[in-house]
């Protein structure tokens, strides 16, 4: 959500930070800008892509070895030029890109027009703008300290970049509730919103943390203080992401090319945590944690989105197997209803980016309350392994495709490995159980590539498909998640309306739905509860429902019934939803590709959502 670059150092800026929005497009937005400052400070944005902001400046004076850019996703004020990013302030001698939200600019917008300010856009950005100038010219402060006392001024989130033409070598940076890293190259310095637009260039950077404010000048170290005025020591690490990672190799979209990631992604995901020949997994980020989950009264999953859907995996997988008793939360609703929360309870926080605004305040309500927190994410150096207790990486590597494809599998292989270590933890399972599960886990990464062979008949199914306006998904037992990801694949990227339901709340109201039209996927694999999922598809072929099915390879009784099958291979039941959400994923990509939609930049989404 939103996209910051900024750079200063001894090239030209603007190639540089055109090439970092583009790295940057995965995220999300709605308008694109960028400021540069040569002999004096321009500013240059519009509504739409980056390459549209690219025709806009074709022929303009682009020099200039300072300068800021962004991409803006509407929070304050529509789409539109005026309200794209950077904002000047009233003098035209600063300018400022912004992510987050300034929950108070209201206020701080009357007080600064009762002072003569007036605004042309209707953004909080424009607020905090002026405010820094407001500042610096009554305060008789540098740039720095004018964005420092400003920012005790302000509530809500930022990640903030500042520059003035009053002071042509310096770049200031900010950040609370949105992330910011900088990159250190050879006399020159990158700010970003993810490493993604720095890894091309240098592999050393620092990651902001909460409310602290970087001093960069050309050809000088790296100053950085809090809001308080206190001096922190920056704290540089290397970047362990490969450039490639981020191009499509051959793909026509990052999203096919992350769905075909996965054998690759879950197998790094397990990669020295799965011990076959010692009968063992260990999860070395929870190691020192181990003993709060297992005198837990209960496990709190708290996500959103796709990792919401994971969470509700892993629900089945602790309690299945290792007996712990589970809540699953919506951490979007989870500070609002007034939760009971006990210290004895364990927290486990899941989110892709480690930014999830909602996911990251939950989690600082439930560490009040005294609980243990720890994280799931993708994301190395982001916040929610910052403020969480402990945790563990996925490590599905960059995911750029808006919709999450090799995360959710990535997750749910987490999920299954803490389980199995909580399960032998504490004996739930003998251990030639154990020693069954982890061996069949351990040759899921080959399944899903037979799993990913399916494409030609996923195709046929969606030029049957892919005009239709309502899609269902049923399913059961550890399927039912699947089914809820299935159904959210294809809102997020073909814009047909679809649900996901457990399949025997079919007859409590869904049913009602179901005719000729109406095309219902399935996930019909020959575990647990397979004689009712049978019954349940009968129930939509007797209203003459269509029914597409996902079917354990060799299955004949759904054959009978089903109009469209897709085979997958067998496995365990608890591991099942790593390869039955395989064909869901190809579904709902073929289909939004036949529909003409932006696949990797569905409208209105963003990849990381840092504000509320």
């Amino acid at each position: 959500m939103c996209g910051i670059v900024a750079y200063v150092g001894p090239k030209q800026a603007y190639p540089i930070l055109i090439n970092g929005l583009k790295r940057l497009e995965y995220r999300g937005y709605d308008s694109a800008g960028v400021a540069l400052l040569d002999s004096f400070l321009s500013v240059y944005k519009t509504k739409g892509k980056v390459s549209e902001l690219e025709l806009f400046v074709k022929g303009l004076n682009l020099s200039g070895t300072i300068g800021i850019a962004h991409t803006r996703w509407a929070t304050h004020g529509e789409p539109n030029q005026v309200n794209a990013h950077p904002h000047y302030s009233q003098s035209k001698k600063i300018a400022l890109i912004h992510n987050g939200i300034i929950e108070n600019y209201a206020p701080l917008r009357k007080e600064l027009e009762s002072r003569g300010y007036f605004f042309k856009s209707s953004t909080d950005t424009e607020v905090l703008t002026n405010l820094i100038e407001d500042i610096q010219i009554n305060e008789k402060v540098d740039l720095f300290e004018a964005v420092r006392v400003a920012l005790n001024q302000v509530t809500g989130a930022y990640a903030i970049v500042v520059m003035s033409e009053n002071d042509p070598d310096t770049l200031i940076a900010a950040r609370k509730g949105s992330p910011l890293v900088i990159g250190i190259g050879k006399d020159e310095y990158y700010v970003a919103s993810d490493a993604t637009p720095i890894i091309e260039y240098t592999k050393n950077v620092v990651y902001l943390d909460e409310e602290e404010v970087a001093l960069i000048r050309r050809d000088s170290e790296l100053k950085i203080k809090n809001i308080r005025n206190q001096d922190k020591t920056p704290y540089v690490q290397k970047l362990e992401m490969n450039l490639n990672v981020l191009e499509k190799g051959g793909f026509e979209h990052f999203m096919l090319k992350e769905i075909y990631e996965q054998p690759c992604s879950i197998r790094d995901s397990m990669r020295g945590r799965i011990h076959l020949e010692l009968g063992t997994v260990t999860l070395g980020g929870i190691i020192e944690y181990e003993q709060k989950l297992l005198n837990a009264n209960r496990i709190i999953i708290i996500a959103c989105g796709t990792s919401w859907h994971a969470g509700l995996v892993g629900e089945y997988l602790f309690e299945d197997i290792a007996r712990i008793p589970v809540e699953v939360e919506y951490a979007s609703e989870f500070r609002y209803r007034n939760p009971v929360i006990y210290e004895k309870d364990v927290v486990i926080a899941i989110s892709q980016s480690g930014e999830t605004a909602d996911t990251l305040a939950a989690i600082e309500l439930a560490k009040s309350k005294g609980a243990t927190i720890l994280g799931i994410c993708n994301v190395v150096g982001s916040s929610i392994p910052r403020i969480t207790h402990a945790g563990t990486y996925t490590h599905a590597g960059p995911e750029i495709g808006v919709a999450s494809t090799k995360a959710f599998t990535a997750q749910v292989t987490v999920l299954t490995l803490m389980a199995l270590r909580m399960a032998q933890l504490r004996g739930t399972l003998s251990r030639s159980r154990f020693m069954q599960i982890i061996t069949e886990l351990d040759l899921i990464p080959e399944k899903v590539k037979e799993t990913l062979k399916v494409s030609k008949r996923v195709i046929e199914i969606a030029e049957k498909f892919k005009d239709v306006r309502n899609f269902l998904y049923l399913g059961r037992g550890y399927n039912f998640p699947v089914a809820l990801e299935g159904a959210l694949k294809l809102k997020e990227i073909s814009y047909i309306h679809a649900e996901g339901y457990p399949a025997a709340e079919m007859k409590h109201g869904p049913i009602a739905l179901i005719d000729e039209q109406m095309p219902v996927v399935v996930i019909a694999t020959n575990k647990g509860t397979y004689d009712k999922v049978l019954s349940n598809i009968q129930e939509v072929k007797a209203r003459k429902g269509i029914v597409i099915a996902i079917v354990t390879e060799g299955d004949r009784e759904v054959k009978r019934l089903a109009d469209y099958v897709i085979e997958i291979p067998e496995t365990e039941e608890m591991l099942v939803p790593l390869l039955a959400t395989i064909p869901l994923q190809k579904l709902a990509y073929h289909i939004a590709v036949l529909r003409g939609c932006n696949v990797d930049q569905p409208r209105n989404l963003a990849k990381s959502v840092t504000v509320e």
